[in-house]
């Protein structure tokens, strides 16, 4: 689908060693199509459609397959990383390492990543380079762990339907924010261009990881055990939860999209008015608008969705019952609340939205590290000017 299907061709920031990347992004289109075909699946099949049974009967064979291939990636590009040209020498595919990704420590350096963006080109005859060359960090990062997160939601669906007989609006609640989080991200792909992740961050151990295991199979926890328990929220709670989300997606992508268009077009309409301070490196610091509220505005934003995908399970935790089903005489397992039960699955129903906020202040803090290296005393004066780093006024 990437190679194929028609999509964007976009050009990437200018890179150390000189030269722009090409991009083309089609994410997208390629999850629609493939969302409409688990769609067709279910309407053809229902909750036993083939995709759903898989992934819930086979969950850990599933993670130990994404395991093994994200392991394999890993070592591919850091063996890969070794053949960067020299600075100096012929480099015709522009490629380079990450900044802090080749220290000489091993072990550190296959986590963190040493090549800034590895890329392979397909032996496809008759398709455009840009088309059929795979910038495997972009690659990795829109594709298999989200898109994965909303499949695995969508079969934990299936299966309290399977269970019950019904579906809970929590479960499809929390399914359709997550989904909307994830093909936002799809169809802003090119914003992803100017993150941090992009420019300055290699690819290693620790992004191929959190893209195929991490990401698509914790973040699905929520769902996973509304699954096992149904929770209704009713009006009110829906409506709790939908205000949550509205905050800080307004907050998220107003933020992202303001950053985004100020670095690729400073003279457009929507962002020719804010005000900003020129570095000694020639980039431009943006001090109005969102990012004048705070260093890392967008992180909150980011943070306070998370909110919204956890209230729903609530005061979270249960127990299973055996019992003997009168009407056919067979031992069941049920699904049950009790008062000792009772809490102790926020552990784990709560746990993306305590350590999403922990990620981001330690993204925060490796953002901050490395923009005081590149931007020296210049970093100095832009903090004195904005100086609250996430939350205005508090931090």
């Amino acid at each position: 689908m990437q190679v194929f299907l028609p999509g964007t061709e976009v050009e990437g920031t200018e890179l150390a060693c000189g030269g722009r990347l090409k991009y083309k992004f089609n994410a997208f289109l390629s999850a629609v199509l493939i969302l409409s075909g688990c769609a067709v699946g279910t309407y053809l099949y229902g909750a036993e459609f083939v995709v759903w049974t898989f992934l819930w009967d086979s969950y850990l064979q599933v993670i130990t397959a994404n395991l093994i291939i994200c392991t394999v990636i890993a070592i591919f590009v850091y063996l890969r990383s070794f053949s960067v040209p020299a600075p100096g020498q012929l480099n015709p595919e522009l490629r380079q390492l990450a900044p802090g990704g080749h220290t000489g420590n091993v072990l550190y350096d296959f986590f963190i990543g040493r090549e800034l963006n590895p890329r392979i080109k397909l032996p496809i005859p008759f398709v455009s380079e840009t088309a059929r060359t795979i910038d495997i960090k972009v690659w990795c990062e829109m594709r298999p762990g989200l898109l994965g997160w909303i499949i695995l939601n969508l079969s934990n669906i299936a299966h309290q339907y399977r269970t019950y007989g019904y579906i809970t609006d929590s479960i499809v609640l929390t399914t359709a924010l997550q989904a909307f989080y994830v093909l936002d991200a799809l169809y802003m792909e090119p914003a992803l261009l100017t993150t941090m992740d992009v420019i300055m961050d290699g690819f290693g151990f620790m992004l191929s990881f959190g893209d195929m295991v991490w990401v698509p199979f914790l973040y699905n926890f929520q769902t996973r055990y509304l699954s096992v328990y149904p929770s209704e929220l009713g009006l009110s709670g829906i409506l709790v939860v939908f205000a949550v989300t509205a905050a800080g997606y307004s907050i998220f992508r107003g933020a992202n999209n303001q950053k985004n268009r100020f670095r690729t077009d400073p003279k457009d309409p929507r962002v020719k008015h804010l005000k900003y301070i020129e570095t000694k490196t020639g980039s431009k610091l943006l001090i109005s608008g969102w990012w004048g509220c705070a260093r890392h505005i967008n992180y909150l934003g980011d943070w306070i969705m998370s909110w919204s995908y956890c209230l729903p399970t609530g005061v979270a935790g249960y127990a299973i019952i055996e019992s003997i089903n009168p009407a056919s005489g067979e031992m069941q397992k049920q699904a049950v609340q009790t008062p000792e039960s009772r809490g102790w699955g926020m552990i784990f129903t709560y746990f993306y939205m305590i350590y999403f906020g922990v990620l981001l202040l330690h993204r925060e803090r490796r953002d901050e590290e490395k923009c005081k290296r590149k931007y020296g005393a210049d970093w100095d004066r832009y903090t004195s000017l904005v100086r609250s780093r996430i939350i205005p006024g508090i931090y």
